[in-house]
């Protein structure tokens, strides 16, 4: 039987996004707080050596939701490891005003 696609399909979505969201926002630090009914993500942004951090974003979800969030992390990850090679989580840094060597694991 075609398909009509008048009717989308369940994995059909079509995502309208502005320029500004598109451009994406840069964290480097989450912040993960909870409700009983909901799970607070707060993504920042904090520069070595300074004692601050500016929340630029904030998402709000339901547990269902975080816990598909999760799954689908968790996923692409696995999938990203298979195509890069695994992912190598940095030393302690020296001290607070540097990034160590082995963040892209070539110490």
């Amino acid at each position: 039987m075609a398909n009509n696609r008048n009717t989308p399909a369940p994995n059909d979505l079509k995502l309208d996004m502005s320029s500004d969201v598109a451009n994406g926002t840069y964290s480097n630090l989450a912040i993960i707080s909870h409700s009983p009914s909901e799970i607070i993500l707060d993504f920042a942004q904090m520069l070595p050596g300074t004692p601050n951090a500016t929340v630029r974003s904030r998402v709000i979800m339901n547990p269902i939701h975080a816990k598909r969030l999760l799954a689908a992390l968790s996923d692409n990850l696995q999938k990203f490891e298979r195509n890069f090679g695994p992912i190598v989580e940095p030393q302690a840094p020296v001290n607070s005003d540097t990034v160590p060597y082995d963040i892209l694991g070539k110490a």
